[in-house]
């Protein structure tokens, strides 16, 4: 029999003992909770996965076909190295950066989905810049201000919406007067989660000129190209901000527009002043993910690359996005034209919208109508159908505020 009291930590002596037991994530409790809701009628718009008119996460065709191929074909799966799969990182590049792609002052390394990007990144400028404050909108993604906050990093943020959700860019350059040279201003490339809300393209241009005014670098997170109003477009105000400043950082995530949530497949790049500032940065990067996760996992980036490098192939791709893309623009028309106080629904972009509705009124929806959304109001809304409109709709009026 063994003596159990010999496995107990003389006191104050346990490694675990000083920790402070953290809460659950909402989000995913929201989702067990829709789970175990047996109504027919109930309506997930809580977690950020792109659904079809049939209410499925599909594995794309492209993305089958690409599988296909590696599995007849792929010889080994031996580590590619900390860099990843340079051949993925080089093909997605052309599609995110179109014409400044190939330049000596971009370069890139696969990473474990958008957020390992994002942790790199941040991971890059506590080595290069201990001092930097990071600058990021409110609200945003939840996910963001933790991984800076791990990072050593300090931060900052700057309102950049009205109280009708329209982008209050005077008040937004106000709040940045107080970043200093040196600073990050994390933005969000297209498809803002969770607003829907995104900046036009003089507002861009009117950031890419502070920001080489002030010296603030900007780090860009491009979690959703393709899925606002096509792929050139979704990257055009990366484009601006990266020929207007000397340094800069992109994130990217290929979750959502190649539907490879499970696979967790992304990149990071790093612009420099010149190539020799972009090979030491591409040096540190290197390093720092050797440190953190040693190789990054090959079969989403795969799968990616085996796309992009084959023209029957990326076509069935882009096709399927523009479908995609179609049927979010075709939900927010829909929804707009649904009730007047979510006109502005219509001229955002992405799979998120924020509705002012509180924490208490979105309970009352989960309760009352099955409606499962947010704390917060964010909606995803390819939750939708559009057979599903009304019934939201119905339940969510009575919290609208009066116009």
């Amino acid at each position: 029999m063994t003596d159990t009291t010999l496995l107990a930590p003389a006191p104050g002596r346990s490694l675990f003992g000083a920790l402070d037991r953290q809460a659950p994530d909402a989000l995913l409790g929201l989702i067990a909770q829709y789970r175990a809701d047996p109504r027919a009628d109930k309506i997930d718009l809580g977690v950020g996965v792109y659904r079809d008119e049939a209410g499925a996460t599909p594995v794309m065709r492209a993305v089958k076909a690409a599988e296909t191929v590696l599995l007849a074909e792929q010889g080994s799966k031996s580590y590619l190295g900390p860099e990843g799969d340079t051949g993925f990182v080089d093909l997605l590049a052309a599609i995110v950066f179109g014409p400044l792609a190939g330049s000596d002052r971009i370069a890139g390394v696969q990473t474990p989905g958008g957020t390992g990007a994002l942790r790199l990144g941040a991971d890059l400028i506590a080595r290069a810049r201990p001092s930097a404050t990071v600058w990021i909108g409110d609200p945003t993604w939840p996910n963001h201000a933790p991984i800076f906050r791990e990072a050593g990093l300090t931060l900052a943020s700057h309102r950049f919406l009205d109280g009708a959700g329209a982008v209050d860019f005077d008040t937004m350059l106000a709040d940045l007067a107080a970043a200093q040279a040196g600073d990050v201003l994390l933005l969000h490339g297209c498809c803002h989660n969770p607003t829907g809300v995104d900046f036009s393209a003089d507002q861009w241009a009117a950031i890419a000129n502070l920001c080489a005014a002030r010296g603030l670098i900007p780090f860009i997170d491009l979690a959703y190209q393709g899925l606002g109003d096509g792929l050139e477009a979704d990257a055009a105000a990366t484009h601006q901000m990266l020929a207007a400043v000397p340094d800069a950082l992109v994130a990217y995530s290929c979750d959502k527009n190649f539907g490879l949530y499970r696979e967790r497949v992304g990149a990071l790049w790093v612009q420099g002043a010149n190539a020799a500032l972009t090979t030491l940065a591409f040096s540190n990067i290197v390093a720092l993910a050797r440190g953190i996760w040693s190789m990054p996992p090959d079969h989403g980036a795969a799968i990616v690359r085996t796309i992009l490098e084959r023209p029957a192939m990326r076509a069935e791709w882009m096709g399927e996005l523009d479908q995609m893309r179609t049927r979010i623009n075709a939900l927010r028309a829909a929804l707009a034209a649904a009730h007047p106080q979510l006109a502005a629904i219509a001229g955002q972009r992405g799979m998120f919208a924020m509705l002012p509705v509180s924490t208490a009124d979105a309970a009352v929806m989960r309760a009352d109508h099955g409606i499962y959304m947010a704390g917060n109001g964010r909606i995803n809304i390819a939750g939708l159908r559009l057979d599903t409109i009304p019934a939201f709709v119905a339940g969510l009026s009575p919290h609208l505020p009066s116009a």
